[in-house]
């Protein structure tokens, strides 16, 4: 009788200790599981699902819903928080309105600027291109944010820029207003504002000569947000970021402060003189045309001769178009996106 209970007794101890290690197995393949489990930028910002992309290889997508493309648009984590990658070359394919390349969301909402839209970015530029030309307004430059027109001359009322010279340790952040041409669109410009550090206009005095440092400047790796509210035709600008003063701008996109020739501003015939472009403005701005929001990581340098555009044609490293080695060589731009939003406008504060 006792042989016949201690053989009841070890039974019943070695199913206990197979359900136990079968048990401790299944919890953790379960934490495997979840460690491993795919994080894709739509889960990050869920924005995004909203949005069309377009690549810097040309590849485009009209639905980002668990969506990534290797070396352009993922996600990455710095220890703390996922934030969403954008990363761009120097040279690669183009969209059909620009000869720069770009990863960057394209909103799929429109609307006008009577009615509004708003958009939100909480983001740091971990790298802008390292070859350029230091006289050219636009080298080492990536934008992050962007009003279109999809109607008309489609120009762009708003770009927010990153700029950081090569050796400099704070780069600059700017925004620019592009007219909405009265006429031949071929003279059409930008009217560049500082956020912090420079606008495009201050710039090298030869190919290799950076102008001083900017003292107030951004660092790359640093943390910066900007809020774009278009409510009722006006445009209110709001930037901050820690450590530095918060700056806030408004812009009326209904009606030109440039129809005139004699409205052109100094900044104007000082950086586009030498490729005469000097247009005026229609009367009533972007009134009635169709706008949407872009957001990622747009490269405004190219390899293009600085001799032919001394604005826009960055004279950079393109390396024939290898995108593996121009990001070897640091001929690329990179964004990183840890919040956004777009929707409709908001009545702004009245404090």
């Amino acid at each position: 009788m006792k042989c016949i209970k201690v053989n009841k007794l070890s039974i019943l101890l070695i199913i206990a200790a197979v359900l136990m290690f079968g048990c401790k197995n299944v919890k953790k393949e379960s934490n495997i599981a979840e460690i491993t489990e795919k994080i894709y930028p739509s889960d990050v910002l869920p924005v995004i699902k909203d949005c069309s992309l377009l690549c810097g290889d040309g590849t485009s997508f009209k639905n980002l819903d668990k969506v990534e493309h290797d070396d352009f648009f993922y996600v990455e984590n710095d220890g703390k928080t996922n934030w969403v990658v954008y990363k761009t070359p120097n040279s690669g394919i183009t969209s059909r309105t620009s000869s720069n390349t770009r990863t960057e969301l394209g909103q799929k909402a429109h609307w006008i600027p009577e009615t509004g839209g708003r958009l939100t970015g909480t983001l740091k530029v971990q790298h802008v291109s390292t070859s350029g030309d230091a006289r050219v307004s636009v080298s080492y430059s990536v934008v992050v944010g962007q009003i279109h027109s999809d109607e008309g001359h489609e120009n762009e009322p708003l770009k927010i820029f990153y700029k950081k010279f090569p050796g400099h340790e704070k780069g600059s952040v700017f925004w620019n207003y592009e007219i909405n041409t009265k006429g031949d669109n071929s003279k059409r410009w930008d009217y560049s504002t500082a956020v912090w550090g420079y606008n495009m206009s201050v710039v090298g005095t030869s190919p290799s000569t950076n102008p001083e440092e900017p003292g107030d400047g951004i660092a790359l790796g640093e943390e910066f947000s900007y809020e774009v509210n278009v409510h009722e035709g006006i445009m209110f600008l709001t930037f901050k970021s820690e450590g530095h003063e918060t700056k806030t701008f408004v812009k009326n996109l209904l009606q030109s402060d440039f129809s005139e020739k004699s409205d052109l501003p100094e900044q104007i015939k000082t950086v586009y003189a030498t490729i005469g472009r000097d247009g005026v403005e229609q009367e009533n701005a972007y009134a009635g045309e169709l706008q949407y929001f872009k957001q990622g990581a747009y490269n405004q340098t190219n390899g293009k001769d600085p001799n032919e555009n001394i604005v826009w044609y960055t004279g950079a490293e393109v390396f024939d178009g290898d995108i593996a080695k121009q990001y070897a060589h640091g001929s690329y731009a990179e964004v990183w996106f840890r919040e956004s939003t777009m929707g409709e406008s908001i009545a702004p504060s009245k404090d």
